[in-house]
């Protein structure tokens, strides 16, 4: 349980008659009635039948359904869940790169963003974007593009780049755990905003805690978003490359001055 939201692992150990989303939704609906009682029975003059709207709900949003149905995949959200509470206390005793921050401007763009806005001063940006074309090789039996570029993302980090991108398919997922396991730092766009209780997974919050994280966002917060469409992956990458571009002529002028 945590502060504002639940996490339940269903384990379904014989046929049902109805789909997993039934029973949770039948469990949803349950709480919320369980939640209206007893409010009623706590405070029953403010809970007139003409005044039980105004009751705080148990919850406000839809729950988020996740099948497990390949292997390693339940003790990966097992695990996910118990770390939770630790990531939470990460977030309380470093609470200044996990406030959200307003008003971040780079190439006329406006985020919002949590981690070291520090990383934006930094000398070098590369965007880590893998192609298409590159995936598509590699699934015919010619990976040396696809291996050569996730190798020379790696080098650059190492090199000092900071690297920016979405992080959107698998492969660039995979540069991105070699990046977060070797403490390169990188700014993470993420498609999007920041709610209340906000906090990054894995790795990726033990980095933001080090000062190695900025994430990003053009987006305000929606409760309701489940899933990246196409068009915002080619506007996240189209980001990337813009704020590694932007900050580049920036320090050119600089230099210039």
């Amino acid at each position: 349980m945590m502060p504002d939201h639940l996490h339940v692992i269903l384990y379904v150990t014989c046929p049902m008659d109805v789909s997993i989303k039934m029973v949770v939704r039948g469990f949803w609906q349950g709480a919320k009635k369980h939640g209206r009682d007893y409010s009623a029975s706590v405070n029953p003059h403010s809970m007139r039948d003409n005044e039980r709207s105004l009751a705080e709900p148990i919850f406000t949003e839809m729950p988020f359904i996740r099948p497990m149905s390949h292997k390693g995949q339940l003790q990966t959200m097992i695990r996910y869940v118990q770390m939770n509470p630790q990531r939470l206390a990460t977030k309380k005793l470093r609470p200044g790169f996990f406030c959200v921050q307003e008003g971040i401007e780079i190439g006329g763009r406006t985020y919002r963003g949590i981690g070291n806005a520090a990383l934006l001063q930094a000398a070098r940006f590369v965007p880590v974007h893998v192609r298409r074309t590159m995936t598509d090789e590699a699934m015919h039996g010619d990976n040396t593009r696809l291996r050569d570029y996730m190798n020379g993302c790696v080098l650059a980090a190492r090199k000092g780049a900071v690297m920016v991108s979405p992080f959107i398919s698998d492969k660039e997922k995979d540069v991105m755990a070699v990046l977060l396991a070797e403490g390169h730092p990188i700014i993470y766009i993420a498609d999007n905003g920041f709610g209340n209780y906000y906090k990054p997974s894995g790795n990726l919050c033990d980095s933001v805690a080090a000062g190695r994280v900025l994430i990003i966002s053009p987006w305000e917060y929606d409760a309701q978003k489940r899933h990246v469409t196409r068009e915002e992956c080619v506007a996240m990458n189209r980001m990337a490359e813009e704020i590694c571009d932007t900050i580049a002529s920036d320090s050119r002028k600089e230099d210039n001055q």
